[in-house]
């Protein structure tokens, strides 16, 4: 068995250590933790699971403390990991077997975010790169550091890894706050790299989460008019989050643009349900329901339910404002327990019993 090694950086995070170290015990994994500057007891609570605790002089550099992480590892194949993102199941004979058969590619973990908004809570799921062998790849970025190939690779596959990730459940005015450091930090990277595409990318994202679409539809637009690999993760995310932001800013006949790449980027659920949404939001349903039906049969997503209960439920709400009840029942009865389509069918259950 081929012996892993997980690397995480913290900064302040008794809340969240023990937890992130006490999912990993049950692996058998080396756990590396690099401390970037803690003054709460962060240090001491990390000690308690593994002896293989490093200092990091910060410098606004995250990308320099993963790699530094990376470099303190015992083993080769590095599983790299935030703080507040806590394992909930591995596949450790799948995930021998990929390191077995992919030893120089990236393979992207599944990261269920949780969110609290209102006093509920929801999830979304994503995949990204985070298992490795530390002989082919190394963190770039200062912020919203990303993986990065010695040699051209274009596969990656998924890790039969999934993880918990709740660094989003602060409330609104914590995560403002964040996104504006982000954006800082971004800002001064541009100043001393000159424009990149990455970059441009991640400053659209922080503006998003501060509802300042018009500045994140700038550096999306920015961004794209580089010259980009669409092969890229983060490329194909970035298109997705412009044509969101131009349906958010209500330029629905611009988001229909979209169709001049659609060739191009409509390899995931996740563009295939944009466009569903873009033909919505311009009056075109019969195009709609084909862009969702057809996000169904893709096996590739980045956020849950792009190609299950989240298309349905589009499905269901097209039948259903335009006659079509039969038709909008069975779609929402495929969505599974997704609440909102229990409540639609609640209703037209309720309305059949009136007439």
């Amino acid at each position: 068995m081929q012996p892993v090694s997980v690397c995480i950086i913290v900064k302040n995070e008794e809340k969240h250590i023990e937890e992130c170290c006490k999912c990993l015990q049950p692996y058998g994994f080396e756990t590396v933790i690099v401390d970037t500057g803690s003054t709460d007891h962060t240090i001491d609570l990390a000690r308690k699971y593994t002896d293989r605790v490093y200092s990091f002089n910060w410098c606004d550099d995250f990308s320099a403390a993963k790699n530094y992480a990376m470099q303190k590892a015992s083993h080769d194949w590095i599983l790299s990991l935030d703080c507040d993102e806590y394992v909930e199941s591995i596949d450790l004979a799948a995930l021998q077997e990929c390191m077995r058969r992919h030893p120089k590619s990236a393979g992207r973990i599944l990261i269920r975010n949780r969110f609290t908004e209102n006093g509920q809570t929801s999830y979304e799921q994503v995949r990204v790169s985070r298992f490795v062998n530390r002989l082919y790849y190394h963190f770039e970025g200062a912020i919203h550091e990303q993986l990065v190939p010695g040699t051209p690779v274009k596969y990656v596959y998924p890790a039969p890894v999934t993880v918990l990730h709740v660094g989003y459940d602060g409330s609104e005015e914590e995560m403002q706050a964040k996104s504006r450091r982000n954006i800082s930090l971004l800002e001064k990277e541009l100043e001393n790299q000159g424009a990149d595409p990455y970059l441009y990318y991640q400053l659209g994202q922080s503006y998003r989460k501060l509802h300042d679409y018009e500045n994140a539809l700038l550096y999306f637009d920015r961004g794209l008019a580089m010259d980009v690999d669409p092969a890229l993760d983060y490329v194909q995310t970035m298109v997705e989050s412009y044509g969101y932001t131009l349906l958010d800013l209500k330029q629905n006949k611009e988001a229909l643009n979209l169709l001049g790449v659609y060739d191009i980027f409509a390899k995931r659920a996740d563009f295939l349900f944009l466009m569903g949404l873009v033909f919505m939001n311009n009056g075109l349903f019969n195009e709609a329901v084909e862009e969702f039906q057809k996000s169904t049969n893709m096996s590739e997503f980045s956020v849950d339910g792009m190609n299950s209960y989240k298309a349905y439920y589009n499905i269901g709400v097209i039948y259903e404002c335009t006659g079509h009840t039969g038709e909008a029942k069975e779609a929402y009865q495929k969505c599974g327990d997704y609440a909102p389509a229990k409540a639609r069918l609640s209703v037209l259950a309720r309305d059949r019993r009136h007439t």
